[in-house]
């Protein structure tokens, strides 16, 4: 199955987006060659710019006291395990004291460093990084691999809390909904939320259909439309129906 994840407001787009680009930093930064390491330093970069806002930490925070309240209200509850409870609990408070204890704007021990800000300046210039425009980053990129991957890990340890943060949030979010068979007749489906509040949807469709979902959404209705997916110019609608599992989340 693949799933397609689509979120109804700013605050979860903006979550999803941080958890892609620290998962692709992670995934370069173990790496071994000096291309990785470039783009584990560029997406890094990224990830900079998608965390500048202002109310991120406060928004996870709240979120985390949020959840915990909520986690709390279950305990002495015979249905749910007292161990399980403790655990998440504990999680969740031990996210929330790291995310409390960062000083000062997020990043903005990376934003101090001025040879790190030169990369960034210049990585946002297409062929801006060549040995000729950045002598000692590509002195940097020709360093043993230990130094490479222990110099990444100092860049993105001071960001843990905000990883740790949102990937809580956001598995309480997936794990909040209850999947539904849908069908989409002629590869449309329409529905009325009367009501139904949602932060995400989740589509997940069978790795055979040659489909994609082109979803549309807001407090009032949903509409979800299938198209060939190797479309190019134009979205072709399929007139076949499509069978696929439909998740609303909400926290």
């Amino acid at each position: 199955m693949i799933t397609y994840e689509y979120p109804l407001n700013e605050r979860i787009r903006t979550l999803l987006r941080l958890e892609d680009l620290f998962e692709k930093t992670a995934h370069f930064a173990q790496s071994a060659g000096p291309y990785e390491h470039h783009i584990a330093l560029v997406t890094l970069f990224e990830i900079l710019d998608v965390a500048g806002r202002a109310d991120l930490k406060v928004d996870l925070v709240q979120e985390l006291e949020r959840q915990r309240q909520i986690l709390i209200s279950f305990r002495h509850n015979p249905d749910i395990s007292e161990e399980a409870l403790s655990g998440a609990l504990y999680e969740i408070e031990q996210a929330s004291a790291a995310l409390l204890s960062m000083a000062g704007k997020i990043g903005q021990y990376l934003r101090e460093n001025e040879w790190l800000m030169s990369i960034r300046s210049r990585a946002a210039i297409p062929g801006g990084v060549c040995e000729f425009d950045l002598p000692s980053y590509h002195f940097w990129l020709n360093r043993g691999v230990e130094a490479r991957q222990a110099d990444l890990r100092s860049w993105l340890a001071p960001m843990a809390p905000i990883r740790e943060g949102l990937a809580i949030v956001l598995r309480l979010l997936r794990a909040s909904g209850r999947p539904e068979e849908q069908v989409a007749r002629r590869g449309q489906y329409q529905m009325m939320m009367g009501g139904r509040s949602a932060q995400m949807l989740r589509v997940r469709l069978s790795r055979d259909d040659t489909w994609v979902p082109e979803i549309s959404g807001n407090k009032y209705a949903l509409n979800i439309r299938f198209v060939a997916a190797e479309s190019v110019v134009r979205a072709r609608q399929t007139d076949t129906d499509v069978a696929f599992e439909l998740t609303f989340c909400n926290l």
